[in-house]
């Protein structure tokens, strides 16, 4: 057994600390204690908001409460605080990671890269084909964004009303819309939630991204398969017209296929595996490299000039990666797509992961983590229990904390021991956090993203629910998966069961 007073030697084991004289009862406070308050704090008082800061607070509520728990049952002030530092010195890589990800968004915009994107997406519109077209558009689109509500918002309202033209029901398309757009909200390098996953669970991202692909790919390709054949079984009527929106990007921007260099360049070294960081700063820089070669006016703008020179040049790049930048635009649509927030745009999910590293260090440290990994193998003797009882907690979470960040954060510091003593590697957490936490929070109607989602497109959430056909197939998929033990990595080996 080991003393509760004794110290981790290396904090990058995150070894979860014992102390078989804190009850599973006790152990739960914390986490009911923060359940109650984030529910309370989402559904009554701050809403979609409430990640502005109001949420990170609660998390370190929910430390404070466990700390009373870790007082009652002798475990020392500064072991905690120390077992919080480590925490947080843990996920140095993945702050750095966000914001390196973050100047990759404001460089891709001002280049023109993810107008691109655009442009050449919204001409593969076919009525025939047209909700298996909505998941291409909307899966490329967030992809290049990395946001699920961006795409929503901007893209998807176009979708609808061209569907609504068409006569195909607004549910459906809907479906298809959020199907797609939450594709690239699990995938994408830029999406705040595909780093959250893996810092919570212990690995890096683009292991993450590419162990997620195994059941992600399945699933979108049934989804699509699904849409075609609805495609083909409803009758259309109408034109669709995207030729205004086209005709804006094409006034606001140098179109290019060229620019697609970039982002090609960018998958090839992630797929040749350079590390995160050296992958998304080449990027970063390429994408200056691309706006002062094909935007030399939009960068001038951006950086306080009306011509390019060296200075509006640089500030326009810097300006570009570490606060907000835009592109102008006739058409009201395509404005919020058309910005950018930099390195300062991921604070706030920084701010959280630092927040939650709070409570889960303080919960290691009082063996709070320990008691519940305990129970959790006792309940559960197979692998296949594990990955049910965190897709279900992932659930639990979204359907009372009504946040998805929430429901990667809790499980996925509550799970990773219970993981790592199955001998499991952790991008077996972090990619089932996203199949059950990230993309099932839409189809709740009071939960942040389901109210958002509902009210952008206007259809309400019971209406498209069914036709999200990605978002509940997922965790019948990662489910399917460890059910018959299909790439299901093993701990310090690169096999697969």
């Amino acid at each position: 057994m080991q003393n509760q007073d004794t110290k981790p030697t290396d904090p990058k084991k995150e070894d979860v600390v014992e102390n078989f004289e804190l009850n599973i009862w006790e152990a739960l406070i914390p986490v009911f204690a923060l359940i109650i308050m984030l529910f309370y704090n989402v559904s009554v008082a701050y809403g979609d908001d409430a990640l502005s800061g109001s949420n990170q607070f609660i998390l370190l509520m929910g430390g404070a409460v466990a700390a009373i728990v870790g007082f009652f049952n002798k475990v020392k002030f500064d072991q905690m605080i120390e077992e919080v530092a480590s925490n947080i010195k843990s996920t140095a890589g993945a702050i750095l990671i966000l914001l390196m990800v973050g100047a990759l968004a404001g460089t891709w915009l001002i280049s023109g890269i993810i107008p691109t994107m655009i442009y050449y997406g919204l001409q593969i519109l076919n009525p025939t084909i047209f909700l298996a077209s909505c998941i291409i558009i909307c899966a490329i689109i967030s992809v290049a964004t990395g946001s699920s509500w961006t795409t929503s918002a901007t893209v998807g309202i176009a979708l609808i009303g061209i569907a609504d033209a068409m006569n195909i029901p607004l549910g459906m398309t809907a479906g298809a819309i959020l199907s797609g757009s939450y594709f690239g909200d699990k995938i994408s390098p830029l999406s705040d939630t595909t780093n959250l996953a893996p810092a919570m669970a212990g690995t890096d991202l683009f292991t993450h991204i590419r162990y997620m692909l195994y059941t992600t790919v399945p699933t979108l390709t049934v989804t699509l398969i699904v849409f075609i054949i609805l495609g083909f079984n409803i009758d259309t009527s109408g034109t669709a017209d995207t030729q205004a929106i086209l005709t804006s990007v094409e006034k606001s921007i140098n179109v290019s296929p060229w620019l697609f260099v970039v982002p090609i360049a960018v998958i090839i070294m992630i797929v040749k595996k350079t590390s995160p960081l050296i992958a998304l700063l080449i990027g970063s820089l390429l994408g200056g490299v691309a706006a002062l070669i094909f935007q030399p006016d939009i960068v001038a703008s951006v950086g306080g000039g009306t011509s390019l020179t060296f200075e509006s040049g640089y500030k326009g790049i810097m300006n570009a990666i570490t606060v907000d930048s835009s592109i102008a635009t006739d058409n009201e649509s395509l404005e919020d797509l058309f910005s950018a927030k930099g390195m300062s745009g991921m604070l706030n999910t920084v701010w959280l992961i630092i927040c939650a590293m709070t409570f889960g260090g303080i919960m290691d440290a009082i063996g709070a983590l320990s008691a519940i990994s305990r129970a959790l193998l006792k309940l559960f003797h197979t692998t296949f229990g594990l990955f049910a009882s965190t897709v279900a907690s992932c659930l639990a979470i979204n359907l009372t904390a009504s946040d998805q960040y929430l429901a990667i954060v809790v499980p996925g510091k509550m799970y990773a021991q219970a993981f790592k003593d199955k001998g499991l590697a952790p991008e077996n957490l972090s990619r089932t956090l996203e199949d059950s936490g990230t993309v099932t929070s839409v189809l709740i109607p009071w939960n942040t993203c389901g109210a958002y989602h509902s009210e952008v497109l206007g259809v309400d959430t019971l209406h498209y629910a069914g036709y999200a056909i990605f978002n509940w197939l997922s965790p019948f998929t990662t489910l399917l998966f460890a059910a018959f033990r299909i790439k299901i990595r093993q701990l310090a080996t690169t096999e697969t069961a």
